[in-house]
């Protein structure tokens, strides 16, 4: 069975936490009035006390009997009657400040000595009777006791007179009972008003402290249904673990905004890829295809088939380029520990630009080495920097017209306060427009299509450029416009030369019958 709250449990944290506060508060509340009432009730009952115990000292001091006592009250009686003309009624009892003035006899019975100036009646006395068992032992202790006559509680003490005779004196207690009264009263208004306010103020003050996280509901709801770029804005009224919470929630937001961006670039660029690289391989598959279909049909002669063979073989290659280009595309995304030593940047640029020479012989190179080429060593793998190296000469070599220059720069600077190498290749060819030279990285993309087919690129080998760079944890950047050329700048981190006996020596600058200048 389920056990079933007596009363509802708060569903908002504003009223968890006003209910907390007002608990609190009132368990507070109650024991100080508990203690103040305590408190109150012990200091006035002592004050009744120290004064029956005054006038019982008083009383017990006295050489009186209780006829003397007789004699006093009647002459209290006189003097009160010729006063103001009434009762002398309490007349002697007042004189005592007391509300109870009883004279019994030896016996602990009631006498009639001031039998009406002692402020008792007959039903008083008669309780008082029945109320003290033993009025001889309270005499004898000395103490204060309670007791209840005619419907009135009275603290009263017993004194023996010199003649064995007792008197009871007593002082009501209804005072002290009022007095205890109206300051339950008056702590049970102030507490229930206090409660009241700390309850609207701890509702306000927790609704204020805790909009922040009403703000964080609705943003969060907000991303929910895409809106990717919301975000918590700073909390005016709240605490600074509030604040903290928005700025971690904001710096996550932020996180996964950027990982879904990327993901999202990342699966267009698959699916272009894949595409790209379908359509790629399908030209050439589908004209090895049509050949073999012509040579297996027997309709080609001896000289169709030599030629057949050519476009086979020549699309082939094409195909295994493109497949070696991917392959490699495929292992630098991977991030693979490559092996990083110093390599001298300007050897691998003679190296490069020897070989531009031997295919373009009519075409203008100008090198700008450092003097000092030990400053000059990239930190980096060889075997990648070649290929970037050759990649760039490969674009220039088919790109630009063969008596176009070219400048290839070498120096080293200083990148974001590390030391680094800067590689620069100028060329004097159209140039790219902005919207191409965008997308000179991307996979697959060409400035001329329509003459893929004859210098057989498939439009990787800027890709593989930055690729490498990146891999090396330097930047590739580009510089051009429509007729101004083609400048392509790689900064590498440098790497501190080897001894000196190893390094390459340089050769004298000179200009050769192939067009290769130093400077």
């Amino acid at each position: 069975m389920t056990r079933r709250r007596l009363l509802p449990r708060p569903k908002t944290l504003r009223a968890r936490l006003t209910l907390a506060n007002v608990a609190f508060v009132a368990l507070g509340l109650l024991a100080t009035a508990a203690f103040s009432v305590m408190a109150t009730y012990m200091v006035l009952g002592s004050e009744i006390d120290n004064t029956l115990r005054d006038s019982q000292r008083s009383v017990s001091s006295a050489p009186v009997t209780s006829r003397g006592l007789q004699q006093l009250c009647t002459l209290a009686g006189i003097l009160q009657d010729g006063k103001d003309g009434k009762d002398g009624g309490l007349s002697f009892a007042k004189a005592f400040k007391q509300d109870l003035f009883v004279v019994l006899d030896s016996d602990g019975r009631n006498s009639s000595v001031c039998e009406n100036s002692g402020g008792a009646n007959s039903r008083i006395r008669e309780d008082l009777g029945s109320a003290l068992d033993d009025p001889a032992a309270l005499a004898r202790s000395g103490k204060a006791v309670n007791v209840r006559a005619d419907g009135t509680d009275y603290r009263v003490v017993v004194t023996r007179l010199s003649d064995g005779s007792m008197v009871v004196q007593g002082m009501r207690y209804s005072g002290l009972e009022h007095a205890i009264h109206k300051l339950l009263v008056w702590e049970s208004a102030a507490g229930l008003a206090l409660l009241g306010l700390l309850a609207v103020g701890s509702l306000t003050a927790a609704r204020r402290r805790l909009s922040p996280l009403e703000t964080m509901v609705e943003t969060a709801s907000a991303i929910a249904e895409g809106d990717l770029s919301r975000r918590i804005a700073t909390a005016r009224h709240g605490s600074s673990e509030v604040r903290q919470l928005s700025t971690a929630l904001n710096a996550m937001l932020q996180q996964i905004e950027t990982a879904l961006t990327e993901s999202e670039r990342a699966t267009a660029q698959l699916r272009h890829f894949l595409a790209d690289a379908s359509h790629e391989l399908r030209t050439p598959l589908a004209s090895v295809q049509g050949y073999l279909q012509l040579y297996e049909k027997g309709m080609l002669d001896a000289d169709d088939k030599e030629r057949a063979l050519h476009r086979v073989s020549a699309e082939a290659k094409r195909m295994s380029r493109l497949v070696d280009e991917l392959l490699a595309l495929a292992r630098l995304e991977e991030r693979p520990a490559l092996d990083f030593q110093p390599v001298d940047v300007c050897a691998l640029v003679r190296d490069a630009a020897a070989d531009l020479a031997a295919q373009q012989p009519g075409r203008p190179q100008t090198l700008r080495l450092p003097a000092d080429e030990r400053a000059a060593y990239a930190l980096g793998d060889e075997a990648g920097l070649r290929q970037v190296v050759g990649n760039l000469l490969s674009n220039v070599r088919v790109h630009t017209p063969p008596d176009a220059p070219l400048v290839i720069a070498v120096d080293s600077a200083v990148d974001s306060g590390d030391a680094a190498v800067r590689l620069r290749i100028a060329d004097s060819g159209p140039g790219l427009d902005p919207r191409d030279a965008s997308r000179a990285f991307d996979r697959f993309f060409r400035a001329d299509p329509e003459r893929a087919p004859d210098t057989g690129g498939a439009g990787l080998g800027m890709a593989i450029v930055q690729a490498v760079v990146q891999a090396h944890h330097g930047t590739v950047t580009l510089d051009t416009a429509p007729g101004r050329g083609l400048t392509v700048l790689i900064t590498l981190p440098a790497a501190g030369a080897p001894a000196p006996a190893a390094a390459p020596k340089r050769e004298p600058a000179a200009a050769s019958s192939n067009g290769l200048a130093l400077e």
